[in-house]
């Protein structure tokens, strides 16, 4: 019986388990039905409802922009640079600025904007009187009341753009701070080019667009900026805006790229020396235009470049086009050396050659041709040399018509020959080329007098770039060389890629031919129309030019362009340069006079710049002290400077933090100053730096009269310091 009611139980427990079992199975599947009930709900249902929700988790995403690289100058220094700058408006139709029946904005149900203490219209004026925008907090209440009333979308709060600093500031503001929502204040972005060295170079480096474009970067405009702009404007990010744990978030989904930097061939020193030089001279003649280049003789680099025009009288400025490059011009009496180069390689002429220049006016095909001294009874007999140094027209016209009176077109091919019509790829957008006719077989396009005045400068277009190229290659010997404008590209810090010197021609002409006019340059300077360029500190070589600017079709009274091509130093070339000024008013029109004078002022002072000398090899100045004395100030400092200048300090064993110095034949003798806690220190021998510092440690005021070290202090050394007392230091 035992074993049979066991076995009854052991059954009973068995369908117990079973049961339970069959009930798990029973909840999990409805459980299981359950999650695939509302899976298919959710995923077909209300698909669209949780969508929506999704969508209120994330914002959508924002693109962040690169930095734009630098421009560099030849050394490294920064020449062009970004910064951001905003604009500022407030939306007047948000849904914060609702009107009732009394017309009145409400801000929330309140009046907040027109009535609040903290947070209203007389707050916001108060503050906004006290940054750029120029007005008073009344002007400015009245300005926003303008601005509610047109329920302008866009209305500008300052004209002036401001900077981040500043933008962060406006946004604690009273009514600001309330967000974009409810004050319906915001920014627009937009890049400002900071130039370090103001208008430098400004045309060549370029400007960019302002505004941050669909795509997230900002473009160049015009100059290096606009030819690298691909380099320069870098690659956008973009960022994820996603809700997480209840605030919003940026998530980098693209890290931005940022811009690789230029360095430029331009040296900070010569074109500042460029620009100085030409603006003097523009303001003493007091010319509409002018344009100057610097290139490096044997590497093609552009040094210098400048394009100044008169803003008012007096006034000069770099706001105009980039003339150097983009002027297709007649290049007037400097072409005479291309002219006269084609003859003698062609063996038409030598430089002792006798012409006929007459009285200084030669008829020729019902026209004149008149040299510049005509009224004073011409040249007379001259040598085809001296029409290069006198820049005589009728002699370089005589000339290259009884060469090429019959084959005009050999003329022409020989001066291709020197390059001058070659395309020299010019790295700034909006570069000019040069135009010189070619006849036609039948000559439908040649006039009988196009060859005389080609000769001398007329008839053709060139760029000043490509006649100052022309000179680089005659200073080269005769190597004529692509002229850059940039030496490198580096991405963050390294090279990346560097340009190099590019030939265009190996030879523009024979070595003859090349020292013959080397010499009838260097002639032109010191015998003839160049004398002005003439310098007892550097040999310089080169050409005058001048002539009528062309406008309408006539020549008449639209006045002249002077200027002056070459190189220096002339036995030893390393700069070439070109000036030229357009339409003086003040003084007679001369290259050598005006453009002339300007090259020499720069040849000086490049020269004066670059000057180096071992003291070593000076001779010693009997009257002078063999050691200067110093300032006194702080030890440290002063142990520095004498170990660099290699000067004896004695005693060596001086361990106060100040000294006093004094000269001692070849050395500098050293003794204590001792500064007291509670008393006035003794600064008398010492600099500005060093004494204030002294005195207001001390709890004195300090009021300075004077430069240079301190010879007298009102308050006697070792007095009592009462804190807030003022002394006077006098420093002389």
């Amino acid at each position: 019986m035992a074993e049979k009611d066991e076995i009854r139980e052991a059954e009973q427990r068995g369908s117990q388990a079973l049961l339970r079992y069959v009930v798990v199975i029973l909840l999990l599947m409805l459980v299981a039905g359950g999650v695939v009930f509302r899976t298919i709900r959710t995923a077909f249902v209300d698909h669209e409802e949780w969508k929506k929700i999704a969508e209120k988790q994330k914002h959508s995403d924002k693109l962040v922009y690169p930095s734009r690289g630098n421009i560099y100058s030849s050394d490294g220094r920064l020449m062009a640079t970004s910064v951001p700058r905003y604009y500022t408006y407030i939306d007047f139709n948000t849904e914060w600025f609702k009107l009732d029946s009394t017309s009145k904005p409400k801000v929330n149900g309140t009046d907040t904007f027109l009535m609040s203490k903290t947070n209203g219209v007389d707050s916001l004026a108060y503050y906004l009187a006290k940054n750029p925008g120029g007005k008073t907090a009344a002007e400015y209440k009245a300005y926003l009341m303008k601005g509610l009333k047109s329920k302008s979308r866009q209305y500008a709060v300052y004209g002036p753009k401001v900077s981040y600093s500043q933008l962060k500031e406006m946004r604690t503001y009273p009514f600001f701070r309330l967000g974009r929502n409810k004050s319906g204040f915001y920014a627009r972005e937009m890049v400002e080019r900071q130039r370090p060295f103001g208008s430098l170079a400004s045309r060549t480096i370029g400007d960019v667009f302002g505004e941050i474009d669909s795509t997230g970067v900002t473009k160049g405009r015009s100059g290096l900026e606009m030819q690298y702009d691909s380099l320069l404007r870098g690659v956008p990010g973009l960022n994820a805006v996603r809700r997480v744990n209840g605030a919003w978030t940026n998530i980098a989904k693209v890290e931005p790229v940022a811009g690789m930097d230029v360095r430029s061939t331009i040296d900070i020193e010569i074109q500042d020396i460029t620009e100085k030089s030409l603006v003097d001279m523009l303001r003493s003649t007091d010319a509409e235009s002018g344009t100057a280049i610097v290139m490096e003789v044997e590497t093609g680099e552009v040094k210098a470049i400048t394009n100044m025009a008169r803003k008012r009288t007096g006034v000069y400025d770099e706001k105009t086009k980039n003339h150097a490059i983009s002027d297709m011009l007649e290049p007037g009496s400097t072409f005479k050396v291309a002219s006269i180069m084609v003859a003698l390689e062609d063996g038409k002429c030598q430089p002792s050659d006798l012409v006929d220049t007459g009285n200084g006016v030669y008829p020729y095909a019902g026209q004149k041709i008149r040299d510049h001294n005509w009224h004073r009874g011409g040249y007379g007999v001259i040598t085809v040399e001296e029409a290069i140094w006198f820049s005589s027209n009728i002699g370089v016209a005589k000339t290259i018509i009884n060469g090429y009176a019959t084959q005009p077109e050999k003329f022409v091919e020989g001066i291709q020959r020197l390059g001058l019509t070659e395309d020299l790829r010019i790295e700034i957008p909006g570069a000019g080329y040069s135009v010189i006719r070619m006849p036609d077989k039948t000559k439908s396009n040649w006039s009988a007098t196009a060859l005389p005045w080609m000769s001398f400068g007329y008839e053709t277009q060139i760029p000043p770039i490509y006649t100052l190229n022309f000179f680089n290659a005659i200073a080269n010997d005769g190597k004529m060389l692509r002229p850059i404008f940039v030496k490198e590209i580096a991405k963050n810090g390294e090279v990346v890629h560097r340009f190099s010197t590019e030939v265009v021609k190996s030879s523009i002409c024979s070595d003859r031919t090349l020292r013959i006019i080397q010499g009838m340059l260097e002639g032109v300077v010191e015998k003839g129309t160049g004398k002005p360029a003439h310098s007892n500190a550097i040999r310089i070589a080169g050409k005058t030019g001048t002539a009528q600017i062309a406008e309408g079709g006539s020549y008449q009274g639209s006045g002249h362009q002077v200027s002056f091509a070459g190189y220096f130093p002339a036995d030893n070339p390393e700069f070439s340069c070109m000036v030229l000024i357009r339409r003086p008013r003040i003084g007679y029109p001369s290259g050598g006079t005006m453009s002339g004078a300007v090259v020499k002022s720069i040849a000086e002072k490049i020269s004066a710049n670059r000057m180096r000398y071992d003291i070593r090899e000076v001779e010693v100045d009997s009257l002078a002290v063999p050691v200067p004395t110093p300032k006194a100030g702080n030890m440290q400092a002063l142990r520095q400077v004498l170990r660099k200048l290699d000067i004896k300090a004695t005693p060596n064993h001086i361990k106060s933090p100040w000294a006093l110095a004094k000269a001692n034949d070849d050395r500098i003798e050293l003794d204590n100053i001792n500064v007291r806690q509670g008393l006035v220190p003794h600064v008398v021998g010492m600099g500005a730096k060093d004494a204030v510092y002294l005195l207001e440690d001390a709890g004195l005021k300090v009021e300075l009269t004077g430069l240079g070290r301190v010879v007298r202090q009102s308050v006697q050394s070792g007095a009592q310091a009462q804190k807030g007392q003022t002394i006077t230091i006098t420093l002389q």
